[in-house]
């Protein structure tokens, strides 16, 4: 089912929490809405799913207008962060559930049947006479997974459902949930303010800030090109370096990088930690090191650069590098924005 949504509005009181985004989903494909707390993309989920209706603009799925069509009929599933289980129920009861009281009558014969392929689907073999508070809360979140595809959705949302799990949890659901849709290849919209959730599971990536999309892309394509200096930042540890460009170079402090198709004037420069180097000797932006920060295999350096600016960046785990040593940073790559 593709899903189109056509310059979308959404207005709480006096404040607008989506501001006409527009954006086409293709049909199978899995994609990541991504950004920080109030950028809107919880909203722009709730609204394809009926929950929210939107104060302008359309949504379509396929070729219907689906903007004022009630939830109950827009052939979603939904999956939440907390589960929202009934734990009266036992597993297997709360994934028939939804089958049970849809207005396609099934037999109990038929539930039965489709619970038990559900239950192998979701990996949960045997447990289908638990209750919800018997069993982790992986397997919670599988649970609630089983119960959104019981109903033969069109489109599967999914509302940060790895967030209330630990990171060795999340870390194996992710790959897990990769694999149930290249198997289902159902249309799935998955909202995460976690980047390497989005970057791992998504075909594409929708990065929004203020309720406006940012930039979309593959995950290669948002990570190797970021079009906005928010992006970069968002997307993992960037360096901040003010400077100059001139004839295509960008200069900051005593370092140099290409900076091609950047208007002459003032610039800002981000690299990433991995892309900085560090010598005793220069050329590069003269520094010294305030830190350094051990971790399983590899060393972080904390510096301060002469212009003021602090840098972190990485070095070998058997390096010798301590606070007050003084160098200089070269870039080997970086991303340069005009401030003109």
């Amino acid at each position: 089912m593709k899903i189109r949504l056509d310059n979308v509005i959404k207005t709480f009181d006096t404040f607008r929490a989506v501001h006409g985004v527009s954006l086409e989903i293709e049909s199978g494909e899995l994609v990541a809405l991504l950004g920080p707390s109030g950028s809107g993309k919880t909203t722009i989920l709730r609204m394809v799913a009926g929950l929210e209706y939107a104060d302008g603009g359309h949504i379509h799925f396929g070729d219907q207008d689906a903007t004022d069509i009630p939830v109950r009929n827009r052939g979603v599933g939904f999956v939440f962060q907390h589960y929202a289980l009934f734990p009266h129920m036992t597993v297997a009861e709360n994934i028939g559930f939804g089958m049970s009281v849809s207005k396609v009558k099934r037999s109990k014969a038929e539930i039965a049947a489709r619970v038990r392929q559900l239950l192998a689907l979701v990996r949960l073999d045997g447990l289908g006479d638990r209750f919800p508070g018997q069993i982790s809360g992986g397997q919670r979140q599988r649970v609630a997974l089983a119960r959104a595809l019981a109903v033969d959705p069109k489109v599967l949302l999914l509302d940060e459902p790895f967030g209330a799990l630990d990171a060795n949890v999340r870390h194996d659901l992710r790959r897990w949930l990769r694999e149930i849709h290249q198997e289902l290849g159902i249309t799935t919209i998955f909202v995460t303010h976690d980047q390497e959730e989005a970057l791992d599971l998504a075909d594409r990536v929708v990065i929004l800030k203020e309720g406006r999309i940012v930039q979309q892309g593959t995950p290669q394509e948002v990570c190797r090109d970021p079009r906005d200096p928010f992006v970069l930042k968002f997307l993992g540890d960037a360096n901040r370096l003010t400077g100059e460009v001139r004839a295509g170079r960008a200069i900051a402090g005593g370092a140099e990088i290409a900076a091609p198709g950047v208007a002459d004037g003032p610039a800002e420069i981000f690299a990433r930690p991995r892309d900085l180097d560090w010598s005793e000797s220069g050329p590069g932006v003269a520094a010294t090191v305030t830190r350094v920060l051990d971790r399983p295999g590899e060393r972080r350096v904390i510096a301060l650069a002469g212009t003021g600016e602090p840098l972190e960046f990485d070095v070998e785990p058997e390096r010798a590098i301590v606070a007050g040593e003084a160098g200089f940073v070269t870039l080997r790559r970086a991303k340069v924005f005009s401030l003109a």
